[in-house]
């Protein structure tokens, strides 16, 4: 006979033994249902199924991984064995596989192919990606878990990658409220929340000023346009519903080479005024109150941990270590910078009067009259040096390059063997050029188009790691080229090159990788941006130069007497990149350094660049309300100085290739360049990994001289 307790006691174990199986065959239905959480199958390791993704299928999708890694998470952290590297540490970087496949497709419906269907789930998962972060940030048990291993590390340290997953682990959770009280982690939590719904309001608003804030064109406004220029305008406006115009739109591929070109003066001003106030414009998309809103509760959350402001807690993991030591290299440039612009300024306003052009130079101008400048100086024509630069070809000299210093070969995927998402991507398998081991798959995605963020990025959709058997690399490179008329070759700016080469450089960092965990292909920001700075160097080098900078209509490479204008030039207009960007950076520092109580964005941007001296004829780089790097989310932010801090890197690395026997070509500056500098990526630490390649620190001269400045004295 049983009793009524133990029948109790059954009946609660069948209802839960039911349940169990109702929930795995409930997720079993919507793993099967749900491309997005589906594993990756077909060739080359199992692909993303770019083709089936769809909107509707997101917010499902991304719950669901959320709830599937909280799981793995959950049993982690309530593990009945003493924790160990293994079943704590390890178990964690294999966790939320399902998660990491949706957020492959989550990432390109946001930044390649946004829709407003998409910025509405967008909107709606902010906040609760948020709250899932925190609950693994803030489980107490988890963390008591990863201290401990932490703790045992450091008497008996483990070997050197491992060690360096522990650590990284173990300051993340620290630098992310580990430690709070159960109050101020409500608090830490429910800032973090707020700012997730900012965030993304914040790039939406952005993404809006871009789409709709279009300049059409009559055939009598086209003057000084290229041809190519005008035959995609037309074919953007006639895509718009605006047969017989010519269409500027609001992204920087587009405005760049309209400002530097167009004869029509106030079309330049409103061009120029389209673009800067992007995120500015005093309605329902202006940024400003957002901006305002992000500063404070940083500020808060800091706050909670110990710090004094945003940027001291940010930079403490950086190489920069410190805002004061971030803010030093910049001031050292600065003067320099802005000095440098006074004298294009001037250079430019003797040729606007010889030209009988009765104007003072304004920042729409700039673009303008320095191209004239560089024509008198230099005689050298920005136009006449995009008739060598054909994407096609950019892309051979890429993967040339790619050949030489990695040995990596790139081979096209045959169309419909791997799916994309649009069908301007196109595939390349990167295989070992001598042994034949596939390595990964290279995705291009080169036009702007609707939906699509301005700029270019680098991105990876899987990671090198061997920790459970070696997994190869797919990445991908998206640019925003203006989409040539059909049966035009896509021609680019020297500028807009050398971009190219930088997010390469960025790819090629992520196939290089050779590292174990997970954690350790994350980048330490001020340091990430140095191996794509290096690579640009190679646009210019003679090899590239001689083989693949040929004319895109005749063959003929570029005459030898072009391209010593282009090195001889090598400097020029360096006052206006250097000030344009430092003047971004700079605010971005002395934002987060500012007491954000009451603060007005548009005040402080203007008094503060009055204060550091800042021209007139140019605006920062990313005026404050369209700051993506910064507002959109907490990559740059306090941290936009990185491009310089690696730009230091570069100028002295790129010393080290001067110097050698064979240059930029020489093998045993090659063979260190990927040793230390590429494959290690977060495996060491940065400011080791770089004495280990040059033998000492970068110095700061180089840079000076690589922009033609004077050399500060010691």
């Amino acid at each position: 006979m049983i009793s009524k307790a133990l029948k109790t006691a059954l009946l609660a174990v069948i209802i839960l033994f039911a349940s169990c199986k109702e929930d795995t065959k409930t997720t079993e239905k919507l793993m099967a249902d749900n491309v997005l959480l589906q594993e990756w199958t077909g060739p080359y390791e199992g692909v993303p199924a770019f083709d089936k993704m769809n909107v509707a299928d997101v917010k499902e999708a991304v719950e669901k991984g959320m709830d599937l890694n909280l799981k793995e998470i959950e049993a982690i952290a309530n593990s009945d064995e003493d924790p160990t590297f293994e079943n704590t540490i390890v178990a964690m970087e294999s966790a939320g596989k399902d998660l990491n496949r949706v957020f492959t497709y989550y990432g390109i419906m946001s930044s390649n192919m946004s829709s407003p269907e998409f910025r509405e789930v967008q909107a709606e998962l902010a906040p609760k990606l948020s709250e899932f972060r925190s609950k693994i940030t803030q489980n107490e048990k988890l963390f008591q878990r990863i201290k401990a291993v932490y703790d045992a590390s450091q008497k008996t340290p483990l070997e050197p990658q491992a060690q360096r997953v522990v650590d990284l682990t173990y300051k993340s959770f620290e630098m992310n409220g580990a430690n709070l009280d159960t109050e101020k982690k409500k608090r830490y939590a429910a800032i973090n929340k707020e700012l997730s719904t900012l965030y993304t309001k914040f790039s939406n608003n952005v993404l809006h000023d871009e789409e709709n804030y279009v300049t059409f064109l009559t055939e009598d406004q086209l003057g000084g346009l290229s041809e190519g220029f005008v035959k995609s305008a037309a074919k953007i406006a006639s895509d718009k519903g605006k047969e017989g115009m010519y269409a500027i739109t609001n992204t920087r591929s587009s405005m760049d080479p309209f400002l530097t070109y167009s004869t029509e003066r106030e079309l330049r001003k409103q061009v120029w005024e389209n673009y800067y106030s992007r995120g500015d414009n005093a309605d329902e998309y202006d940024n400003n109150k957002i901006i305002a809103e992000i500063l404070k509760l940083r500020k808060e959350r800091v706050g909670l941990l110990g710090y004094d402001n945003y940027a001291q807690w940010r930079l403490q993991d950086r190489m920069a270590k410190t805002p004061e030591n971030a803010m030093n290299l910049m001031l050292k440039v600065w003067p320099a910078g802005t000095a440098r612009v006074k004298e294009e300024v001037a250079d430019m306003q003797a040729v606007a009067n010889e030209l009988g052009d009765n104007i003072t130079i304004e920042p729409w101008d700039y673009r303008y009259y320095a191209e004239k400048v560089r024509k008198k100086k230099y005689d050298l024509d920005s136009d006449e040096i995009k008739q060598y630069l054909q994407l096609d070809k950019l892309t051979e000299a890429m993967f040339f390059t790619a050949g030489e210093l990695f040995n990596y070969k790139f081979t096209p995927v045959e169309e419909g063997t791997v799916p994309v998402f649009h069908e301007d991507v196109k595939v390349w398998e990167v295989t070992d050029k001598d042994s034949g081991k596939h390595i990964g798959l290279w995705y291009l995605d080169p036009f702007a188009r609707q939906g699509k963020r301005s700029g270019a990025w680098a991105t990876t959709y899987r990671s090198y790691t061997s920790f459970e058997g070696e997994k190869n690399v797919l990445a991908s490179n998206n640019s925003n080229f203006v989409k040539p008329a059909p049966g035009e070759a896509v021609l680019v700016s020297w500028d807009d090159a050398t971009t190219f080469f930088h997010e390469f450089g960025h790819a090629l960092h992520f196939f290089s990788s050779n590292v174990k965990y997970p954690t350790l292909n994350g980048g330490v920001r001020d340091y990430t941006e140095f191996q794509s700075q290096l690579l640009e160097r190679w646009l210019s080098t003679d090899k590239v130069i001689n083989q693949f900078l040929v004319h895109h209509e005749t063959g003929e490479p570029i005459p030898a007497a072009l391209v010593e204008k282009i090195k001889n030039a090598s400097t020029f207009n360096q006052g206006f990149g250097t000030t344009e960007y430092l003047a971004s950076a700079l605010i971005d520092m002395k934002l987060h350094l500012a007491d954000p109580t009451d603060i007005n964005i548009d005040k402080f941007e203007r008094e503060t660049l009055d204060e550091l001296g800042m021209p007139k004829e140019l605006p920062m780089r990313h005026r404050t309300p369209h700051f993506g790097h910064v507002f959109s989310g907490e990559g740059y932010a306090t941290a936009y100085y990185g491009y310089m801090w690696a730009d230091v890197l570069t100028s002295d690395a790129s010393e080290a290739f001067r110097e050698a026997p064979d240059g930029f070509y020489d093998a045993d500056v090659a063979e260190k360049l990927v040793k230390y500098l590429f494959a290690p990526r977060n495996a060491m630490d940065p400011a080791e990994a770089y004495r280990l390649f040059r033998g000492r620190d970068a110095k700061i001269e180089a840079l000076m001289k690589d922009r033609g400045f004077p050399i500060p004295q010691s």
